[in-house]
C-alpha cells in the first residue's frame, strides 16, 4: 500500500510539473516574448501598434480590412493600398516604413523601405528563409517550390527550371493560343453584349496550365480547381483568426472539417492524373513528366515521393492560373478604361500579326502591351504581401532582429509609392516602362515585385508574360473593349488581389 501511495503521489507530482512547465512556457510565449521583443525593437527607433494579450494586433486588421473593403469604391480609382491593406497603409503613415505588429503573438517587422527589401529577397547568407506554412495554408501548398526550403527548394527549382526556360516556352506557345482560340470561339456568342471576363480568364488559365505543365486539360483537373477555389476562400477568411494550441484536439470547427476532405480530395485527384500517365501515356516532358521522372530515380537521394508530385501538382495548379486570371481580369479593366491605350496596343499587335496568330519572334517585340501589362501589375499586384522569417539572431541594415521574428513585404506598399514613381502614383501611365524596370523604379528594380526578388523569383515569370501577351494580343485583334455600365469597382484580397464582383464589358467586333 505504502508503495502504491508512493506511485500515485510521484505520479501526482509529475503531472503537476509538467502542468506548471507547460503553464511557464505559455506565459513565456504569449505575454514575456512579446514584451521583451516590443521593447528591444522600440530601443532600436522601431514602433507599432501595442501588443493584445493573445490576439496580438489580429482584431484591429480584421476590423481595418472588413470597413474599407466592406462597400465598393464610389468610383474608379487605382489607389487601392488603403483598401486592400489598410492597416499597413495606416501604420506606415504612423510610425514610420518599417514597423512591428503582431500576429497573435507572433512579432511581424512590416518592411516597406525598398533597400530593407532588397536585403531580405536577395538572402545572401541564407538569413531570411520561407516561412513555415501552417494549418489551412499548409493543405493548400503543402510543401512545394512556392514553400519548400533548403536542399529539396533547390532540386525542385532545379527541375521547374528545366520545364520552363526559353526554348521549351517556345513549345508551350501552341497549346496556349489552342486554349484562347477556344475561348474566344465561346465569345461569338457575346458580341456586341456583356460578357463577365474574371471567370472566363480563370477558365483559360486553368487549361493552358493543365495543358502545358501536367498534360491534362481543364475538363480533366475541374475537380481540382473547384477544390483549390474552396481551400482558398478557406484560407482567405481564417487569415487573421488566431488558434490556440492544443484546442482543435478537442474543437474541431466546420472549416477544419471541410479543410481536411478538400485535402484529400485534391491529393486523391492528382493521384488519379499521376496514375493514368504512368499507365497509358509514353514519357513527356512537362512538368509533371519531370516529376514522375524524378520520382524513379535511380538514386534515393535524388528521388522524390507521390506526396512531393502532389504538392508540386497543387503549387502549379494554383498558382499556375491564380495569379494570371487576376493580372488579366485587371488589365482588361485598364484597356476598357484607356480607350487610347487600347487602340495603341491593338495597333502594335496587327503591326506585328495582322489577323494571323501570334508567334515568337513577334511575341517578343510586344512592347506597347509589354508596357501596359507591367504597369496593370503594379496598381493591382495580384500577390500584396509576402513573409519571410529569421531563424537565429541578424543585423538587417541598421537593425538587429531577434530569432522568430516574422518579416512581411508588402508589394503593394512598393508598388503605390509615391517616393518611388512620382506623384501621379496612382494613375494608369504605361509610359513609365517605355525604357525598362530600372528607368521606371529610378535605379531601384526591387520596388517592382509582382514576380518577387533574388534566389526565388517567380519560376512562371515568363510563361505569365508569355500568356498574357497572347490572350490580350488575340482578344485586340478581334474586339474593342468597352466597359460596361453595370461594372463595380471592388478590389478584395482573396488571397490574390481580384474584383469583387467581377469585370463586366461589352465586346465590340472589329
Amino acid at each position: 500500500m505504502t508503495i502504491l501511495v508512493s506511485i500515485v503521489i510521484l505520479l501526482a507530482s509529475s503531472l503537476f510539473i509538467y502542468i506548471l512547465l507547460t503553464l511557464i512556457g505559455l506565459i513565456k510565449k504569449v505575454w514575456l516574448n512579446p514584451i521583451r521583443v516590443q521593447h528591444l525593437m522600440r530601443s532600436q527607433g522601431i514602433n507599432g501598434p501595442s501588443y493584445r494579450f493573445l490576439h496580438g494586433n489580429t482584431k484591429e486588421i480584421i476590423s481595418m480590412k472588413r470597413e474599407t473593403m466592406g462597400k465598393a469604391m464610389d468610383e474608379i480609382s487605382h489607389d487601392i493600398f488603403p483598401r486592400v491593406l489598410p492597416h499597413v497603409h495606416s501604420w506606415a503613415k504612423l510610425y514610420g516604413a518599417n514597423f512591428l505588429n503582431w500576429y497573435g503573438p507572433q512579432a511581424q517587422l512590416v518592411v516597406t523601405e525598398a533597400e530593407l527589401v532588397k536585403e531580405i529577397l536577395n538572402n545572401k547568407d541564407e538569413n531570411y528563409p520561407k516561412i513555415d506554412l501552417e494549418g489551412y495554408a499548409k493543405k493548400l501548398l503543402g510543401d512545394g517550390l512556392s514553400s519548400s526550403k533548403g536542399q529539396k527548394w533547390a532540386r525542385m527549382r532545379k527541375l521547374a527550371n528545366s520545364v520552363f526556360h526559353a526554348e521549351s516556352l517556345k513549345n508551350m506557345i501552341p497549346a496556349m493560343i489552342t486554349s484562347v482560340e477556344t475561348m474566344l470561339e465561346k465569345w461569338k456568342e457575346y458580341e456586341d453584349k456583356e460578357i463577365e471576363v474574371f471567370e472566363e480568364f480563370r477558365i483559360l488559365t486553368s487549361e493552358i496550365i493543365s495543358r502545358t505543365a501536367l498534360g491534362s486539360s481543364y475538363m480533366e483537373g475541374k475537380n481540382i480547381f473547384d477544390m483549390l477555389m474552396k481551400l482558398t476562400l478557406i484560407v482567405s477568411r481564417n487569415a487573421h483568426k488566431i488558434k490556440f494550441p492544443g484546442i482543435s484536439l478537442f474543437l474541431r470547427s466546420k472549416d477544419e472539417i471541410e479543410s481536411e476532405k478538400l485535402g484529400q480530395g485534391i491529393r486523391d485527384c492528382v493521384v488519379q492524373i499521376i496514375t493514368k500517365r504512368e499507365t497509358g501515356e509514353t514519357f513527356r516532358t512537362d512538368f509533371l513528366g519531370k516529376l514522375l521522372e524524378a520520382n524513379q530515380d535511380t538514386d534515393e537521394r535524388k528521388r522524390i515521393s507521390v506526396e512531393d508530385i502532389t504538392d508540386e501538382c497543387k503549387t502549379f495548379y494554383f498558382a499556375g492560373h491564380e495569379t494570371s486570371t487576376s493580372s488579366l481580369a485587371w488589365t482588361i479593366l485598364l484597356l476598357s478604361v484607356h480607350q487610347e491605350w487600347q487602340d495603341k496596343a491593338r495597333n502594335e499587335v496587327i503591326e506585328l500579326f495582322g489577323q494571323s496568330k501570334p508567334n515568337p519572334d513577334g511575341i517578343a517585340r510586344l512592347k506597347i502591351l509589354t508596357m501596359i501589362i507591367e504597369e496593370s501589375l503594379r496598381l493591382y499586384c495580384p500577390v500584396p504581401a509576402i513573409k519571410r522569417k529569421v531563424e537565429k539572431e541578424v543585423k538587417l541594415g541598421k537593425l538587429t532582429l531577434p530569432p522568430q521574428t516574422e518579416l512581411y513585404i508588402s508589394q503593394l506598399a512598393l508598388h503605390h509609392d509615391p517616393n518611388i514613381w512620382g506623384e501621379d502614383v496612382h494613375l494608369f501611365r504605361p509610359e513609365r516602362f517605355e525604357q525598362g524596370i530600372v528607368k521606371a523604379t529610378n535605379n531601384n528594380p526591387v520596388a517592382f515585385l509582382p514576380f518577387g526578388f533574388g534566389p526565388r523569383t517567380c519560376v512562371g515569370l515568363n510563361f505569365a508574360m508569355t500568356e498574357a501577351k497572347i490572350a490580350l494580343s488575340m482578344i485586340l485583334q478581334r474586339y474593342r473593349l468597352i466597359l460596361s455600365p453595370t461594372y463595380i469597382h471592388s478590389p478584395v484580397q482573396v488571397f490574390m488581389v481580384r474584383p469583387q464582383h467581377g469585370v463586366q464589358v461589352i465586346l465590340q467586333k472589329i
